[in-house]
């Protein structure tokens, strides 16, 4: 078995990420237009031939598209939503209510496990974000013969965080996480006073210190040496810097002494993709 992430795009113009386990595509969120997936997956290894499904996590614009719900209608592809995510997407989308007419909408609920595509296991974990119902999520693979077990956790698009999430983000190879904006900056950006205030409220978006601390957390439930890969996602192109990001988290790292791979995703181009699992051969006789 081979299990690969990749982040496509991060940022308020537009979010998606890839899962390939075996060769099933699972997608998460779908906030880029057809043409751009089209060219981000295949710079990936990946064709929409593979995408197994869509998993949402919540229904702000920058996470799904128009014409890309559409596409999903034509490709055939499932999208799995929160039940309340349901009547927006469709006042917004005609592509959507194309999506329910052919049975393609699957609802998930919060904590309650579900396969999206073959191998994966998901639990929807809730958030706090004014996108109405927004969840992040925690997403394994079993152990088998020839695969090891794995386990990536995911949470953007939140304004504060608990020990109920840190434990549910606990024990994962790949960790990717919100580090949305730097509190200096934010404050010195000119931007209107109400829009400053959503995004440092508990229903915006984790600052750098935010998300260092909730990396933090999650390593110390965690056992050493499981988490490999730390992700950053959703840079504010205004209010943060990719160094200052950074340095938030590797000052973690160098804190607890720990050997992670660091990996800063970007708006405009696909991130390394990462490699998780690899199949590995065994005799039997």
């Amino acid at each position: 078995m081979t299990v690969r992430w990749t982040v496509l795009a991060s940022g308020s113009s537009g979010n998606a990420s890839l899962l390939e386990c075996d060769g099933a595509v699972l997608l998460l969120d779908a906030g880029l237009s057809p043409r751009q997936l089209t060219l981000r997956m295949g710079a990936a290894g990946v064709a929409w031939g593979q995408i197994g499904a869509v998993l949402l996590t919540h229904t702000h614009a920058d996470h799904w598209h128009k014409k890309t719900l559409a596409k999903l209608g034509e490709s055939q592809v499932p999208i799995y939503c929160h039940a309340e995510h349901r009547r927006e997407l469709q006042l917004r989308s005609e592509g959507f209510e194309e999506l329910q007419f052919a049975g393609l909408v699957r609802t998930y609920e919060a904590r309650r496990e579900f396969a999206p595509i073959d191998g994966v296991r998901c639990r929807p974990l809730e958030i706090p974000h004014d996108g109405g119902p927004t969840f992040g999520f925690r997403l394994e693979g079993i152990a088998s013969l020839f695969a090891p077990a794995w386990a990536v956790g995911y949470a953007a698009d939140l304004g504060n965080w608990d020990q109920a999430l840190a434990q549910a983000l606990a024990d994962v190879d790949l960790l990717a996480l919100e580090f949305n904006h730097d509190v200096n900056l934010q404050r010195a950006s000119g931007r209107a006073p109400w829009l400053i205030e959503r995004v440092l409220g508990d229903q915006g978006h984790l600052s750098n210190v935010q998300g260092a601390q909730l990396l933090r957390e999650c390593l110390r439930r965690s056992k050493p040496g499981r988490l490999r890969h730390v992700v950053q996602l959703h840079l504010s192109r205004e209010c943060n810097r990719p160094t200052l990001a950074a340095a938030a988290a590797r000052a973690v790292l160098a804190e607890l002494a720990l050997d992670v791979e660091l990996h800063t995703a970007g708006q405009h181009e696909p991130g390394r993709t990462i490699e998780l699992a690899h199949a590995r051969s065994t005799n039997v006789a």
